[in-house]
């Protein structure tokens, strides 16, 4: 059991809090849903993001971890039923991305963080090198990041820290602020989104992209999407669904046609699956890396019952979307050479199955989250009902 805080610096590091299964899933959450963040080399996934994106579904996976997060920080500083979550986001860390000495109040607009959680979602030396958190006084005086693990500490001058370069790879981690002003719960910023987005589409789990800007990464006149940068990665790039020439979409931003009508690509491959944007295609993808010992098994499976091979077309040159994208820069920053996933290409039925379990595994989030608003509007604030909790688990 970890040792009582010191009150000189208060602060407690929490081994194996949560379970290496749910790192997983929020790195798929993040990866198939994160924008570009608020500093260099950084990118994030806040809640209302989520919401936003018509990705609401989401939310539920972290609501669980976020409820024992808080009841910690409570009991370890003697706050019981005083706090609220101010912030909720997955925030990954790339090649480049720093933080020099600081607390996390120390600007007027932050002044209302009152406490911090970081919860580790990969390892440090083998997902990505550089990236240590570092107290100015006390111990621990030094974080390396283990999945599963979770730092806890006052965000105020007792707990002043830097965070090191990332030299390569991607440091994820889930960041939750806590505040005792109500007037910064984040909880009613977010159901109001969701209430919104429910009324114009309350059946739809698919994902609405936000503005591209939020997509596209800069860095010395060059740059590059991170969706289609995360597509690539797994060996793939997008096509579109029209088999003619595209001089219609000259005066437009090439990167809107990403918010269309898309096919996935591989090669002189294209699946004939119609995804509805680039995110529902990503999403998939993203799905199929978290999942693919299981899909694989499947497929297995399928040919051993004679399952019919999935339909392709042989790609034509004016299928690909042409798209600004600096592969070079992509690889620098989101990869380099322990990045694990850098060219991991699925077989095309993996694909095919990925599709199907990743429709069963949102659409029942969606209704899960669908039973909850009710609840979530009336008591204004984020919780599961308890066969919720256990389906979220069992997931």
């Amino acid at each position: 059991m970890a040792a009582a805080p010191s009150m000189e610096n208060p602060r407690r590091l929490l081994h194996g809090f949560f379970s290496f299964e749910l790192c997983k899933e929020l790195e798929f959450i993040h990866r198939s849903s994160g924008t570009v963040g608020y500093r260099p080399s950084v990118f994030s996934t806040t809640l209302p993001h989520l919401a936003a994106t018509n990705c609401g579904h989401f939310i539920l996976p972290f609501l669980p971890l976020r409820d024992r997060l808080k009841d910690a920080v409570e009991e370890t500083f003697g706050c019981e039923f005083e706090l609220f979550v101010e912030f909720t986001g997955l925030i990954s860390w790339c090649k480049g991305a720093s933080i020099g000495w600081h607390s996390d109040d120390n600007k007027p607009y932050l002044r209302q963080r009152d406490f911090a959680a970081v919860c580790y979602l990969n390892n440090h030396e083998k997902d990505f090198r550089g990236g240590l958190f570092h107290f100015k006084d006390g111990e621990p005086s030094s974080v390396a990041p283990i999945a599963g693990d979770v730092l806890i500490y006052t965000a105020d001058e007792r707990n002043i820290h830097c965070v090191d370069e990332v030299i390569d790879g991607e440091r994820l981690t889930l960041t939750l602020w806590f505040t005792r002003d109500c007037s910064h719960d984040e909880d009613a910023k977010v159901i109001n989104i969701l209430s919104q987005r429910i009324q114009y589409e309350p059946d739809s789990f698919l994902p609405l992209p936000a503005s591209s800007t939020m997509y596209w990464f800069q860095k010395d006149g060059s740059g590059f999407d991170v969706r289609h940068a995360r597509v690539s990665f797994l060996g793939y790039d997008f096509s579109s669904t029209k088999e003619k020439s595209r001089a219609d979409n000259s005066l437009c931003d090439p990167l809107e046609l990403l918010d269309g009508r898309l096919y996935l690509a591989r090669g002189d491959e294209v699946l004939v699956k119609e995804f509805l944007n680039s995110l529902h295609a990503l999403q998939v993808l993203q799905f199929c890396y978290w999942r693919a010992s299981e899909l694989a098994k499947g497929r297995e499976e399928g040919h051993r019952q004679g399952s019919a091979r999935p339909a392709i077309l042989k790609r034509t040159s004016n299928l690909k979307l042409s798209l600004p994208h600096d592969d070079k820069l992509a690889v620098e920053v989101l990869g380099g050479p322990s990045c694990n996933c850098i060219k991991l290409q699925f077989k095309w039925e993996d694909l095919v199955l990925g599709i199907a379990k990743w429709e069963e595994y949102v659409s029942q989030l969606h209704r899960n989250m669908l039973v909850c608003i009710p609840s979530w509007l009336s008591n204004h604030t984020l919780s599961l009902d308890n066969h919720i909790v256990e389906f979220v688990h069992a997931t």
